[in-house]
């Protein structure tokens, strides 16, 4: 028998599911979303002479941070293109909006910053901010690469 303690499962209910498999997926989900929350850069590489800056989870006040300090970092390279990844965004706040539109002021006139992939909410986040109208927003990371300058 499976007992709650809130949330929570007993150690007892724990080792069951893991022994009928029915907890990875749980688990896994968990502690994506956990690791993602304390830093939502997933990956920052270079693609067809550009650079893909790829985030992933919830990004806000919490974590604007780190997502500043990547844009800044690869902005500050004065790419000709800039890519972010936003396939993997859960939810976007106006914060994390805010170090957008920085990296793209960091870029100035040397390059141009794409955004990539999101997801309904982001895409509506983008959309309600007013954000859309001012960065070129793609359905894939490939059309973004491909997008004329």
């Amino acid at each position: 028998m499976i007992r709650r303690s809130g949330s929570d499962l007993t150690e007892t209910g724990r080792a069951c599911l893991i022994e009928t498999g029915r907890m990875g997926d749980e688990t896994d989900q968990e502690e994506r979303r956990r690791r993602l929350r304390e830093q939502p850069v997933i990956a920052v590489e270079q693609r067809d002479g550009a650079w893909v800056v790829r985030l992933g989870g919830e990004l806000d006040l919490y974590n604007a941070d780190a997502v500043r300090e990547a844009l800044r970092e690869v902005a500050g390279k004065r790419p000709a293109r800039l890519v972010v990844d936003l396939e993997e965004v859960d939810f976007i706040d106006s914060t994390a909006l805010g170090a957008l539109i920085e990296a793209r002021s960091t870029l100035g006139g040397s390059g141009t910053l794409l955004l990539a992939a999101p997801a309904h909410e982001t895409r509506r986040a983008l959309q309600v901010s007013g954000l859309d109208r001012h960065l070129p927003v793609h359905a894939t990371v490939d059309e973004a690469l491909a997008a004329k300058l």
